[in-house]
This record gives structure tokens, C-alpha cells and sequence, in this order.
């Protein structure tokens, strides 16, 4: 039976109002509510969000060197993990120009540095969702005491910027649930001048030139942390090929600076195929490089897939950022307390490669670093478990967490240690883990109880004694 043309447009507008009490009532639904505002780390308590688990970054960054200035485009799928009537997002100091959720215009506010977006209806538990963030303004990079005193983040350079994030500074740049234990997996399209560079994570899809724009598409499959993410950009010199393991390789390094005799090309692929032997198979698509000029940061960062270097740096601080691959970038830390995962692990890389180098063995590497600090030195006084958010990245944390790893090894033997490395990386690729986690495998692998040596070099404010050589 076919309706009037009256009739028609009174149904049309019965449906609308019945779709509209329909969202209404959704919306007011008992059972949702607002995501926590953050992940709950007791380091950063507004980091990271609740209510979602973050699935995957499509990121679209148009940056201008002249003016400072960046214009984004961040699309966020998501899967709620509770019936969401609101849900925030980590953006620091950037203006929001709109919000959309699942391509509907949503309202939003805003709290310092969280951004709090109330869809048209409630997300349900266990639902896929997108919010798209469109934003502009300077960012600008963190500092304090927390990265040696240097600043951090997204740094502007002679010819574009240097970012590298560690551990609160992505959300400078792109809105986002700011912690690594939400990981994703990521496209970043970035557009700068033309002459200039846009690298970033994972392997490059697309790249050209138009209109006076460059253009650059990198999609980074493994999922990632935030802090991990960069779009770095400048004039580079890129070498692109294969490790003789047969991992690709892409080194972007900044023509004036002078490279000495430091192969960083070089040294990052025969490190990717050594560490793969160690510690397992390389976790990443692509391994390689960014050096940039830029002197302000007295750090480089293992920014996953390819290492940010702010200078041409030494061998050992290339092996210790390409061993962070696995340690610190696959396997991630479940809260910042447990950064002598990171750390710990990559200084005693080092101490590795020396050992493989024929230079010096880990064992005598462990000794001169033990004896050349007094017991009265504050370097004992911090307890590495738990080494505080101001002070996570001081030389203890590296040095002691190092000497936490040879005391281990030389406890339980090489065959138990050197099975326990990889079947750890194994064990939490592309996850997150904490230092129960590890004891607990270390014990199970070695047979043995070992509550006594971490105890003692991870939570005790004192310098340990050695064992009987």
C-alpha cells in the first residue's frame, strides 16, 4: 500500500522524533559513565585514559618551520572497554578546532591538559569506535629535571623539528591516550616545505612533492607506545637497504654533520643482527636511524623502528638505543616505575657488545663500574624498583639496573641467562610486562630462588655486597 504525500512526511518526521528520544534515552542509559581521566600511574596520574583501549593512530601532521606552526588531524579507533558517556584524551597546550566520534560532530571541554568528549550516544562495552580531532597552535617542548634537565618532546631545529617524546611529550603534538600500556599501531602522514624530510616509524608507503609541499606516509604495523612516535623533519641525506640478516634498514641523517668515524648506517645494521641473535627474532618491520642536528638535547631516543639521535653519536649509545628495540619498545613497561626494564637492560647491552667486541668482558665492565662508587655516593641511596618520576632516568637507574642484570647472569649461569632474554622478549612482545613478571621467569628458568639478589640490588638504599669470586 503505497502512502500520500502527507502521510509520507508525517511518517518521515515520527521517525525522526522516535530516532531522537531513541539517542536520548540511549545516552541517559543507566550503566554508562565517564572514563577515568587517567591510566592510574602513580608517576603520572593524567597520562593514558579509561574507559578505551587504543587501537590505532591515523595521524595527519602539516607543519610550517617559519611560523612554528602545526596544523593536525588525528583519527583514533578504539574499543570501549565499559559503557563510555564520556571519554578523555591527553593534548597539551594545542587549541582544538572539533571533534568528531564515529564522523559525528561531538561536544567536548577541556581541563589543562585533558580533553573530554561527550559523544551523541553512549559507546557500548566492547564496541569499536573512531574520534577524529582536528587542532592547530605552536607546540611547544616539555623540560624540568625529568631528562637530565634537557627539554623534550617537539623540538624546533634550524631547518624543522626533532621529536622525541619520553615519557610525557607525545601528547605536545597529537591528542592521544599518553601512556605505553595503551599501545597501537599507527599511519603518520606528515607535510612540511619542500626540500625538507618528514621521517617517522615503521616503513615508508608514499612520498612526493606538490604545491611547494612535501609529502610522507610511514605506517607502523607493531603496535607502539606513544612516546615512541615521531615525525621528525629537516634536510637529511637517506640510505635505505637490507642488514645482511635481511632486515630492511633506513638511516636519514642531517648532510652537516661531520660523522667522524662513527658508520652509523654501519653499526645499526650489524647490532640489529646481533642483538636478533640474543635476544630474538628483530621485533619491527624496519630498523635504521635518524640523526638530526640538533644540540639542545643532550639525549637520543629509542624511538621504535629507528633510533633519534640528536648528534652523530658513539657505537655504544647506537647499540644501547637499537637493544631499548626490544627492551623498552616491544616489551614496554606496564607503569614508569618499571623503567630499569628500559634502562637496565639497554646499559647492559652495552656491556655486552663490548664483551662480543673482544674489549672487555660484561664481568670486569660490572666491577669497575661497582668499584668506582663509593658506598657513601647517592647513586645507592635510590631504590631502582621504584626510582621516583623526577629522578627515573639517573645513572643509577641505568648503571645499578646494568649491574642488577651481571649479578643475575652470574648467579644463575650463562645457559639459564642467556635462554632467559629471549624467552622474556618472547613472552611479552608487544605487550607490557613489570619487574614481578620478570623475577617470576628468571626463577622459573634457572630453578632457582632469587628474591635475595633482587632484593638487594633493585630495592635496597645501600650498596650490595659482592659474592665470593
Amino acid at each position: 500500500m503505497a502512502l500520500s504525500r502527507s502521510a509520507r512526511r508525517t511518517s518521515r518526521w515520527l521517525a525522526l522524533a522516535t530516532a531522537v528520544a531513541s539517542a536520548a534515552t540511549i545516552a541517559a542509559a543507566p550503566g554508562a559513565s565517564p572514563g577515568a581521566p587517567g591510566i592510574g600511574d602513580s608517576y603520572f596520574p593524567d597520562l593514558g585514559n579509561g574507559g578505551y583501549d587504543a587501537l590505532h593512530y591515523d595521524l595527519g601532521v602539516s607543519y610550517h618551520p617559519d611560523s612554528g606552526r602545526l596544523d593536525g588531524r588525528t583519527t583514533l579507533t578504539a574499543r570501549a572497554t565499559q559503557n563510555l558517556s564520556v571519554f578523555d584524551l591527553d593534548l597539551q597546550k594545542l587549541t582544538v578546532d572539533s571533534v568528531k566520534v564515529n564522523g559525528r560532530r561531538a561536544h567536548f571541554s577541556r581541563s589543562g591538559d585533558e580533553i573530554s568528549v561527550r559523544p551523541d550516544s553512549r559507546l557500548r562495552s566492547g564496541g569499536k569506535f573512531t574520534v577524529t580531532v582536528t587542532y592547530h597552535g605552536v607546540p611547544k617542548p616539555l623540560g624540568g629535571p625529568i631528562i637530565f634537565g634537557s627539554d623534550y618532546g617537539w623540538m624546533k631545529t634550524k631547518d624543522g623539528v626533532f621529536v622525541a617524546c619520553e615519557p610525557n611529550a607525545a601528547s605536545t603534538w597529537f591528542p592521544s591516550s599518553d601512556h605505553p600500556a595503551d599501545k597501537a599501531t599507527y599511519d603518520i602522514r606528515i607535510d612540511a616545505p619542500k626540500g625538507l624530510t618528514g621521517v617517522s616509524n615503521g616503513r615508508l608507503i608514499s612520498s612526493g612533492e606538490a604545491h611547494g609541499r612535501s609529502y610522507a606516509h610511514w605506517r607502523e604495523k607493531r603496535p607502539m607506545a606513544t612516546y615512541l612516535a615521531t615525525a621528525t623533519i629537516g634536510k637529511f641525506d637517506v640510505r635505505t637497504g637490507t642488514t645482511p640478516g635481511g632486515t630492511p634498514i633506513y638511516v636519514a641523517t642531517d648532510p652537516t654533520l661531520p660523522t667522524g668515524k662513527v658508520d652509523v648506517y654501519g653499526i645499526t645494521s650489524e647490532a640489529t643482527d646481533y642483538w636478533s641473535k640474543v635476544f630474538g627474532p628483530y621485533p619491527f618491520e624496519e630498523t635504521g636511524a635518524i640523526v638530526d642536528d640538533m644540540p639542545q638535547a643532550g639525549f637520543s631516543l629509542e624511538v621504535q623502528s629507528k633510533p633519534v639521535y640528536s648528534a652523530v653519536r658513539s657505537e655504544s649509545t647506537i647499540v644501547h638505543e637499537l637493544a631499548h628495540q626490544w627492551f623498552g619498545d616491544s616489551v614496554s613497561v606496564k607503569q614508569w616505575k618499571n623503567i630499569w626494564l628500559n634502562e637496565g637492560f639497554a646499559t647492559y647491552a652495552q656491556w655486552l657488545w663490548d664483551e662480543h667486541r673482544g674489549t672487555q668482558s660484561a664481568h670486569d665492565a660490572f666491577r669497575k663500574a661497582y668499584n668506582a662508587i663509593p658506598a657513601d655516593d647517592g647513586f645507592w641511596k635510590q631504590k631502582i624498583a621504584d626510582p621516583q618520576r623526577d629522578t627515573m632516568f639517573s645513572r643509577a637507574v641505568y648503571q645499578r639496573g646494568a649491574m642488577t642484570l651481571q649479578s643475575l647472569r652470574e648467579r644463575i649461569g650463562d645457559k639459564a641467562f642467556f635462554k632467559l632474554l629471549p624467552a622474556w622478549t618472547s613472552a611479552h612482545r608487544y605487550g607490557n610486562a613489570e619487574t614481578s613478571q620478570f623475577i617470576a621467569l628468571a626463577e622459573k628458568i634457572s630453578g632457582q630462588q632469587l628474591d635475595d639478589l633482587f632484593d638487594s640490588w633493585l630495592n635496597t638504599e645501600s650498596k650490595p655486597a659482592l659474592p665470593a669470586k
